[in-house]
């Protein structure tokens, strides 16, 4: 038997709470592990709080994102012993995930947990952090480089945010902060936000064309926010979006693209190739700043599990909540 956080559906009733299973219940895969740390993101948030229908098939085990041991395999790339991270590739919607004691997975799924990294680091990073670096490295392969002006990070109390905001200023970049958190503006410019602004400026519906500013954006929420970091951004700039806090819609005009001759790119962690994975996690490891990420953590223990994703949801969490199993 194993503990896990479960979610359940039956006669359009929810539930979600933590649960001893069987491991003989646990799906086909050719690497068992042991789950040391996992992690809250956004799409944990949505599907523990039922707040969209992240969940395909029902029960579930919630949790997208983990870190531990392998304790058997029958994969070549794995043998017992080697610790392992995960991100995506559908736990926690389609297949049984990681906010549990066991899991079992696919060795084609699984990055090697990089020198000078813990696991416990590995989920204060996680699917946000990792998508963080991912679009770092999208503006990186744009051209961008960090004399080229200012970086709008938007949503930058959250996950991907928080670590965005560290990224860039590590590697050199002058950043520019969006948050709705006021009184977080110390803890923005402790991470190297050279500036904080409010995203009401960006939120609200506005021009299609607006004055030229950033050079570069990694935006997390969507909706407006998008629409009006695209209508700011410099000429020749890129826009790396990976979120959708603030909505799904784009109510946008082609004009940044086909005046400006903006770049528009889509980041997607869920189904990235390993080989991309692996580049982003060496990254992670090399240019995060560690002191600045034990800045954004706060631990919890998996029976606290769902009280901070409705935390998470209502907006009352900052930087990363890591989970020890």
């Amino acid at each position: 038997m194993f503990k896990a956080l479960q979610l359940s559906k039956q006669d359009d009733v929810f539930s979600a709470g933590v649960l001893a299973l069987d491991e003989a219940a646990l799906p086909p895969g050719d690497v068992q592990v042991r789950v040391e740390y996992s992690t809250l993101n956004y799409k944990d948030g949505l599907a523990i709080t039922q707040k969209s229908p992240v969940v395909r098939s029902w029960p579930m085990v919630a949790g997208i994102d983990g870190a531990g041991v392998v304790l058997s395999s029958t994969h070549p790339d794995w043998q017992a012993g080697e610790r392992f991270i995960h991100n995506g590739w559908g736990l926690g919607e389609t297949r049984w995930g990681l906010l549990a004691e066991r899991a079992s997975l696919q060795g084609q799924w699984l990055v090697k947990l990089p020198a000078g990294l813990s696991t416990r680091q590995a989920m204060a990073i996680g699917t946000a952090g990792y998508t963080a670096m991912l679009c770092v490295m999208a503006l990186e392969d744009h051209g961008l480089k960090p004399g080229d002006g200012e970086v709008l990070v938007t949503g930058a109390t959250g996950g991907v945010g928080s670590i965005a905001v560290a990224l860039l200023a590590a590697l050199g970049y002058t950043v520019v902060a969006a948050t709705g958190k006021g009184d977080q503006q110390a803890y923005l410019q402790h991470l190297g936000a050279a500036s904080v602004i409010d995203r009401a400026s960006l939120s609200a519906p506005g021009k299609p064309l607006q004055k030229e500013r950033w050079s570069a954006v990694v935006d997390a929420v969507g909706s407006h926010t998008l629409a009006n970091a695209c209508a700011q951004t410099r000429y020749g700039g890129v826009v790396a979006a990976c979120g959708l806090a603030q909505g799904v819609d784009f109510p946008a005009t082609v004009m940044p693209f086909i005046l400006r001759g903006i770049s528009l790119i889509g980041i997607d962690s869920v189904m990235a190739p390993l080989a991309r994975r692996q580049q982003a996690w060496q990254r992670l490891a090399r240019d995060l700043d560690h002191a600045k990420l034990e800045s954004m953590i706060t631990e919890i223990s998996l029976d606290q599990a769902v009280d901070q994703a409705q935390a998470l949801m209502a907006g009352q969490v900052r930087g990363r909540i890591v989970v020890k199993i």
